[in-house]
């Protein structure tokens, strides 16, 4: 977990088209460190399913999640109902995983922290 906290103290930057995404490893990497996190068999994003006790506390994550968003310039997809929230993350301008999605995922899961 040693790279987690410099996750956390990492900003997302502009990734410009045309650049790489990570490379599998790196990502299997992330994600030992990043609780809950799953990445999709294509290894374009990574999501996770957050499960709350009532429908207020479900909406004040996702407003805790679109603070931190709008904060990074990094906006997930959210999908949620009365209970529980799904959050996917990946990077649109190299339609894969950056490092931007691994800051905003280690982010989101310090909200409940």
């Amino acid at each position: 977990m040693s790279e987690l906290p410099n996750l956390l103290e990492q900003k997302c930057e502009e990734i410009p088209k045309g650049q790489k995404g990570l490379v599998i490893p790196t990502i299997e990497s992330y994600l030992n460190m990043l609780p809950g996190w799953d990445v999709t068999l294509d290894y374009a994003t990574i999501h996770k399913t957050f499960g709350f006790k009532n429908y207020h506390q479900t909406v004040a994550f996702v407003n805790a999640v679109t603070w931190v968003a709008h904060k990074e310039d990094h906006h997930p997809n959210i999908c949620f109902g009365y209970n529980e929230c799904t959050i996917t993350l990946k990077t649109h301008s190299i339609k894969g995983l950056s490092q931007n999605d691994m800051i905003m995922a280690a982010k989101i899961n310090a909200l409940l922290d």
